[in-house]
C-alpha cells in the first residue's frame, strides 16, 4: 500500500512540475505576443496612436496574462503545500471576470446579462474580501497565542 501512494506522489509531483513548465511557456509566450502587438500597434499609421478596439485588445491581453501569471502561483502553491489557496483562486476568478468587464461591450449584451455579470463580480468580490478578513483574524488570533 504504502508503494502505491509513493508513485502517485512521484506521480503527481511530475504532472504538476509538467504543468509548470507549460504554464512558464504559455506565459513567456503570450507577453512576447503582447510585445508584438502592442509595437505593431504603435508603428503602424497613425504613428504612436491606438484605436479604441485596439487599446482594449491590448487591455485584455494584459488581463489574460495576469491570469496565467495567477494561475501559475496557484500551480506552485499546490506543489509546494498540497493544498490550494482559495484566495488565490478567487484571485484569478475576479481578474478573469475584470477582464471580460474590461473587453466587453455593452451594446451587445441584454441587461439581464449584465446585471448577471455584475452579480458575479460582486459575489466574487465579497467572497475575496471574507477570505481575507478570516485570514486576517486567524493571524491575529495565532499572534495573540
Amino acid at each position: 500500500m504504502k508503494t502505491i501512494e509513493k508513485w502517485l506522489r512521484i506521480f503527481e509531483r511530475i504532472i504538476v512540475g509538467s504543468l509548470i513548465v507549460m504554464m512558464i511557456v504559455v506565459i513567456l509566450l503570450s507577453t512576447i505576443q503582447l510585445g508584438y502587438i502592442l509595437v505593431l500597434d504603435i508603428i503602424t499609421p497613425p504613428d504612436y496612436l491606438l484605436e479604441i478596439d485596439e487599446l482594449l485588445d491590448i487591455f485584455g491581453f494584459f488581463m489574460l496574462i495576469l491570469i496565467g501569471v495567477e494561475l501559475l502561483e496557484t500551480i506552485r502553491a499546490y506543489l509546494n503545500e498540497h493544498e490550494v489557496h482559495v484566495e488565490i483562486v478567487l484571485e484569478v476568478a475576479l481578474i478573469a471576470v475584470a477582464r471580460k468587464v474590461v473587453i466587453i461591450d455593452v451594446k451587445e449584451y441584454s441587461s439581464g446579462t449584465l446585471l448577471a455579470i455584475a452579480a458575479i463580480v460582486l459575489s466574487l468580490a465579497v467572497a475575496y474580501f471574507l477570505q481575507k478578513y478570516k485570514r486576517k483574524q486567524l493571524q491575529k488570533r495565532e499572534s495573540n497565542q
